[in-house]
């Protein structure tokens, strides 16, 4: 399992630091910590990115 920083996920995403925070703050995107920091875990940016996904509506 691979763990990231907020700025891994930020460049990873092609977004801002901030973005990343808010996401985590508003819950969309999970997290672990490991004392002070802050890591998102390969699986928990699949999930978000997962959830992401449109569907494509039925006739």
């Amino acid at each position: 399992m691979q763990a990231y920083t907020v700025e891994q996920v930020a460049e990873k995403l092609q977004v801002g630091r901030d973005k990343v925070y808010f996401l985590l703050r508003t819950g969309q995107l999970r997290s672990i910590k490991i004392g002070k920091l802050r890591r998102i875990t390969d699986d928990q940016l699949k999930e978000f990115i997962d959830s992401l996904e449109t569907r494509t509506p039925r006739p």
